[in-house]
């Protein structure tokens, strides 16, 4: 039997998943729709999957995969989420996640996703296994290699710039400061080879509809 915590604010989700995963042995055995919750339900159950939105409500994106990691060394972190897998699922694994799946995905990609991970797998699609594969030297030069290269934070920071985010509602939402925000964004200009803001965005845009 595969014990599964959910954390997502949709309620959707959680009647979705059930029902993908209605012939494989599992059971959920909590649902929290609050980061804050998140640790606390695990403190009080380990499951042996958690599949979480990393884009919810009071809880740190990427950084809290690593701050789960690092509490319960053992657990197994899927992440289903909203946010395209070019933009994020490399960054997910490095922050110790096991499997990223984009809540587009097809049904049965998401249920093959879950029972390799919850066997002890890691789960990428197809597309980006061949990037991760790929030591060409012109791959090397692209922009999903210098992406590649971008650490948890500046992933995050990226996304919210390219959502439109202030820095004052960056450093809020990342309980960081405006400075440590402005610092972010010279590095981002930096490894991503970007002449203006404008330019950054747009490649950061660029990440996110592509088929890495």
């Amino acid at each position: 039997m595969i014990t599964i915590t959910v954390a997502d604010h949709h309620p959707i989700i959680v009647d979705g998943l059930t029902h993908i995963l209605k012939d494989t042995p599992h059971e959920i055995i909590d649902v929290v729709s609050d980061g804050k919750d998140l640790i606390p339900s695990l403190e009080e159950q380990v499951p042996d999957l958690v599949i979480m939105e990393i884009d919810m409500p009071n809880l740190q994106g990427l950084s809290a995969i690593k701050e789960l990691r690092k509490l319960f060394p053992g657990i197994k972190i899927m992440v289903f989420s909203t946010h395209p897998e070019g933009m994020y699922a490399l960054s997910a694994i490095k922050a110790g996640a096991m499997g990223y799946i984009g809540k587009i995905a097809e049904t049965q990609t998401v249920h093959k996703a879950v029972v390799q991970v919850a066997r002890g797998g890691i789960y990428l699609n197809n597309n980006l296994v061949e990037m991760l594969s790929n030591t060409d030297s012109a791959q090397n030069n692209s922009l999903a290699y210098r992406y590649k290269k971008l650490s948890t934070r500046e992933t995050e920071v990226l996304n919210m710039l390219s959502s439109g985010k202030r820095n004052k509602d960056i450093a809020e939402s990342l309980d960081i400061n405006e400075k440590t925000v402005s610092t972010y964004k010279t590095r981002l200009l930096k490894k991503l080879d970007a002449g203006s803001l404008a330019e950054l965005i747009q490649q950061a845009r660029l990440l996110q509809t592509s088929d890495l």
